[in-house]
């Protein structure tokens, strides 16, 4: 983990973009970010009303922007990276039944937007841009999931179009617990309502992160990101059936409390964080995984050597794994190890 005096080095008297600012990430990193002393923090989002709650909250904080638009929209894009050191791009339409309906959609925000990002870094000479990406990019089986591959590929190959100073990388992940549309707060508000609530499939497994600690391993990415490699956090995954037992049990439920609906369209049983066809390009540290650039021709050897080595001696070592998958039973958290992290994310609840 990195320690606070390099992430302010990374941080200080910078000119901070976050798209998608006011999603559970978005926000969480600009929170994050704001404790490092920047030189102004902009907060993208396309949600009029949230965005001036947002700016209310933040309404003492002098050094922050608080920016209404699209990452589909290049020119506006042009005007709010202008003289910005640094990209969070978190903007993604990431909710898989909505993306398998709406696919056009899914296309324009999260691979048009990623592309625009990338072109107005690279006219505005962006220092770094880092591109918040999922579990599902790995051998997707869903539209979100096939979107946000393509925009982790288009971060991956920006040094093909990069002749200057801009750094590139990718952040994968699995699912945030307790974040906006997430399971819990399904959950949350079916109990609200005097429903049971819905289970998929018991068996199905999932990986879970905190959202406070997710972002602190997106700024260690962002601190050893250059070319376009993608870094996956090391998460605990879980039964979904256990999750909703020990969820159950900690809001004083039985835990039987709950119905099985069945998988829905473009579900999966189990997520990947890592596919076996990149482990050759694949080293790791004790937090992270890192994927190294998946380039072609004369640039390959170089990259594969260069990179590598940089990477060996931050730390890195050669990843004794072939791929990561949320069913291995070395990941599983238990119902008690997961009632105890439920207990800490939902006290203001249970109070």
């Amino acid at each position: 983990m990195l320690k606070k005096n390099q992430i302010r080095d990374m941080f200080e008297d910078k000119t901070i973009l976050i798209t998608g600012g006011l999603g559970s990430i978005g926000s969480e990193i600009v929170k994050q970010v704001l404790n490092y002393c920047p030189k102004e923090v902009r907060v993208l989002d396309n949600r009029e009303t949230e965005l001036f709650y947002f700016k209310r909250k933040f309404e003492k904080v002098h050094n922050m922007s608080f920016l209404f638009g699209d990452v589909r929209d290049m020119d506006r894009l042009i005007e709010l990276t202008n003289d910005v050191d640094i990209i969070f791009h978190a903007a993604a339409m990431k909710h898989v039944i909505l993306c398998e309906y709406n696919p056009f959609e899914a296309i324009k925000t999260n691979v048009i937007g990623t592309q625009n990002i990338i072109k107005c870094a690279l006219d505005n000479k962006v220092e770094k841009v880092i591109l918040i990406s999922t579990d599902k990019a790995v051998n997707p089986t869903n539209v979100m999931g096939a979107t946000k591959l393509l925009a982790e590929r288009l971060v991956s190959a920006a040094c093909y179009y990069n002749r200057g100073p801009s750094k590139f990388g990718v952040v994968r992940f699995g699912n945030v617990l307790a974040t906006r549309g997430s399971v819990l707060e399904v959950w949350q508000t079916q109990l609200n309502e005097g429903k049971k609530i819905t289970v998929t499939n018991p068996e199905m497994t999932r990986f879970f992160m905190d959202v406070e600690e997710s972002v602190k391993l997106i700024f260690q990415a962002a601190y050893y990101a250059e070319n376009g490699e993608v870094f996956i956090l090391k998460m605990p995954s879980v039964k979904i059936g256990v999750l909703a037992e020990a969820f159950l049990e900690v809001m004083g439920y039985p835990p039987d409390h709950f119905e099985i609906v069945g998988m829905r369209i473009g579900e999966k049983m189990h997520e990947e964080l890592i596919s076996k066809n990149e482990s050759d390009l694949l080293l790791e540290s004790e937090d992270l995984f890192v994927r190294l650039p998946i380039i072609f021709s004369e640039y390959t050897e170089y990259i594969k050597t260069n990179e590598y080595l940089r990477f060996v001696k931050l730390g890195f070592k050669k990843a004794s794994v072939s791929g990561f998958s949320s069913n291995n039973d070395e990941y599983l958290l238990s119902k008690d190890q997961i009632k105890n992290v439920l207990k800490k994310m939902l006290k203001p609840e249970i109070d």
